[in-house]
């Protein structure tokens, strides 16, 4: 049997079905929200769908994120897929707003910043995610988002059969690696979203029927449909194990440059402190916290330095307590007063989440102005049933789910005793 042969039947099997991949229209919404939590996309925003298949995602992001006028580009490498595309558009009334290039993800025919949304739901893992991640940057305009998602490792001891399947086909790697590539790679993590069982269902359902209605002796078919049928009966058997997890990423502010402080920046961040907030009081704050090994989180104090080196500002997780269970506090961030309202403040907080993540944390708590914080993924805290021990307005008291899974713990706050609260 030829390889096109197999390449024939496999297409055959896809040829039709909604989705080439676990996904949904939810799934895409969700991750388009998140993506707005960066900041707005243009009026006209220009949209890059990248292994877009027979195209569901790229017609809702031209009917939603592209509704001012924008265009998607949507490209793939298979041009069939392309003209389900092209007719699905045209009866939505889309057609001027989808253009499909047949091209190949890994060597795009773009200049550098000619997107405001660079977007692929299940299509990485084709030239691999560490490549995607490099690959694409060059594609985002400035303040440019990249949406992508990844299969990717949800247990901690995944069977041998689950592991001997993927190392076969694609090494699957966990979020926290997956996270650190991404941070590696020049990105902050704006959030992630795991995607539910369901968007599997939404993909294997029609594939199973297709499968089972095809025809066993017709060229290639046999090899294709016993492997799509171990791929089902995997997921069936060991779907706890592995999942697809959605990435917003946008690539870190290239005027600041962020890192963990030292020793040696001790000083500066006690004057940034002083002179950010007009009082000592958080200065103080920091100090104590320095010296209560219970509530110092090493790593988790950062800086963002100006072009001259000198710190631009400051953002601090520390140790906190939901009920009996470990949490995290963003507390202080301070920008210095020739630095403000320039981006250094949004540099510094997304790099201390970051790290966060890589570290383990899987909740951050910050009291703060409602109308900064939700940029960076924060919602009231009490919508996951997380309240202070003091009264502050609901608004106000916030809360990350850093991992996006919504399994955090409720109850009330404890604040190390340096808050004095």
């Amino acid at each position: 049997m030829s390889d096109n042969a197999l390449y024939d039947a496999f297409f055959a099997l896809h040829h039709g079905l909604p989705r080439q991949g676990p996904g949904s229209d939810d799934t895409t919404r969700r991750l388009l929200a998140l993506a707005s939590l960066a900041g707005p996309l243009p009026e006209r925003p220009r949209v890059l769908d990248l292994g877009c298949g027979p195209g569901r995602s790229a017609l809702l992001l031209a009917g939603e994120a592209g509704a001012g006028g924008g265009r998607v580009t949507a490209v793939d490498l298979h041009e069939p897929f392309l003209a389900e595309l092209r007719r699905a558009a045209r009866e939505r009334g889309l057609a001027d707003a989808v253009r499909t290039v047949r091209a190949d993800m890994a060597e795009l025919p773009y200049p550098d910043g000619s997107f405001d949304l660079v977007w692929a739901e299940s299509s990485a893992y084709s030239i691999g995610f560490d490549r995607a991640l490099h690959s694409w940057r060059r594609l985002l305009a400035p303040a440019g988002t990249l949406v992508v998602t990844e299969c990717e490792w949800t247990a901690d001891d995944p069977s041998p059969a689950a592991r001997a399947f993927w190392d076969r086909h694609y090494p699957l790697r966990t979020t926290a690696a997956n996270t650190a590539a991404a941070v590696a790679a020049g990105y902050h993590v704006i959030g992630t979203y795991r995607q539910p069982e369901s968007d599997w269902e939404e993909y294997y359902g029609p594939l199973a029927e297709r499968a089972a209605a095809a025809d066993a002796a017709a060229p290639g078919m046999g090899e294709a449909l016993a492997a799509t049928r171990a791929e089902i009966t995997l997921r069936r058997e060991h779907g706890t194990e592995y999942g697809y997890t959605g990435y917003v990423l946008r690539p870190a502010d290239p005027r600041w440059r962020t890192r963990p402080e030292t020793d040696a920046d001790a000083g500066a961040v006690r004057a940034l402190n002083t002179a950010a907030f007009g009082t000592d009081a958080e200065a103080r704050l920091v100090d104590e916290l320095r010296r209560d090994p219970s509530a110092w989180l090493p790593g988790l104090s950062y800086v963002a330095e100006a072009r001259d080196g000198t710190v631009a500002a400051y953002a601090l997780v520390t140790r906190c307590r939901v009920g009996d269970v470990p949490a995290a506090a963003l507390a202080p961030v301070a920008v210095a007063p020739a630095h403000q309202r320039q981006g250094a403040g949004r540099a510094v907080v997304r790099a201390v989440l970051d790290a966060a993540r890589l570290g383990g944390e899987r909740l951050v708590l910050v009291l703060g102005h409602p109308e900064y914080y939700p940029a960076f993924g924060f919602v009231p805290a009490s919508r996951y049933g997380i309240r202070p021990a003091f009264d502050v307005p609901d608004e106000a008291m916030m809360a990350l789910d850093l991992d996006g899974c919504g399994r955090v713990p409720a109850g009330t706050i404890h604040y190390p005793p340096a808050f004095g609260v």
